[in-house]
């Protein structure tokens, strides 16, 4: 079955020792692939998905313990990674736009330079930002502020704010993605991302991000966007980390538009030079 041949479905898919919530609207268009930030669900990108509307094929879905979906042995970057691989084989999606907010960025941009022939873009919202802040003290920091707000997990969880797991294991993926954004780890994946990314920035601080730090990190993105023309940056929006899919929705369905058309027009300059060529 192709990917024009889906119809909606909303149901579980199985890997390993879990099975994940998805989503998936259906339809002829170009399929959209939506990856959440660490302890989000995919409640959050109802917005962009009634921006963009009918156009285009939504797919969504929870990571482990996330949502709906079911608790796992394996919380790592690379299993969340491997739970993409399984979304995309179970749906039959081919040659998505891969949508990433924060932690999703990065899963975005990891699998995209993994697979350049399976993925059609990337967008990454405010997030596969380069950076290397993280020392002992940091990470001593950060497991102790998941201790200090475990009692308010259950609030969290049906905001899309928390996941059904410990302090610990919260705190270990914090601890992981950032050692993930140093440069000497991320840097080889920015270099090895041959398709079309596009990143939706945000303004100042967040929940936990001081706004200073916030921006210097951002701006650690201007020397990869001089050294690889594949990754631009779309917009700067004034909204913040935390309120980005909230408030400035619709830049980020703007930017998948933009992505879309921008293959579109390069695979028929492709077409118009083959003919160009085969009747010289």
């Amino acid at each position: 079955m192709t990917s024009k041949q889906q119809s909606a479905w909303t149901g579980m898919v199985s890997i390993e020792d879990t099975a994940l919530a998805v989503t998936d609207t259906g339809g002829p268009g170009r399929p959209v692939v939506y990856l959440n930030g660490s302890y989000a669900d995919q409640s959050h990108w109802r917005r962009v998905i009634a921006e963009l509307g009918g156009d285009f094929r939504h797919i969504t879905y929870d990571e482990r313990a996330r949502g709906r979906s079911r608790r796992a042995g394996d919380y790592s970057f690379e299993a969340c990674l491997r739970d993409l691989d399984a979304v995309l084989t179970a749906r039959g999606v081919q040659r998505p736009i891969l949508v990433g907010w924060s932690y999703g960025a990065m899963l975005a941009v990891h699998w995209a330079a993994r697979n350049p022939e399976r993925v059609h873009g990337v967008v990454s919202v405010d997030g596969a930002l380069p950076h290397e802040w993280l020392d002992d003290a940091a990470r001593a920091q950060i497991r102790k502020l998941f201790r200090r707000l475990s009692p308010i997990f259950p609030v969290a969880r049906p905001l899309g704010l928390a996941a059904r797991m410990s302090a610990a294991q919260h705190a270990e993926i914090n601890i992981e993605i950032n050692e993930l954004c140093a440069p000497a780890a991320l840097d080889p994946v920015f270099d090895r991302l041959t398709v079309p990314t596009r990143y939706v920035l945000a303004t100042g601080g967040n929940l936990g991000g001081d706004p200073e730090l916030m921006e210097q990190i951002r701006a650690n993105l201007d020397p990869v966007l001089a050294r690889n023309p594949n990754i631009r940056l779309s917009s700067k929006v004034p909204s913040n980390h935390s309120k980005i899919l909230r408030r400035d929705f619709r830049a980020v369905a703007d930017t998948v538009r933009e992505l879309d058309s921008v293959r579109e027009r390069a695979t028929a300059r492709e077409h118009a030079t083959a003919r160009e060529l085969q009747a010289g």
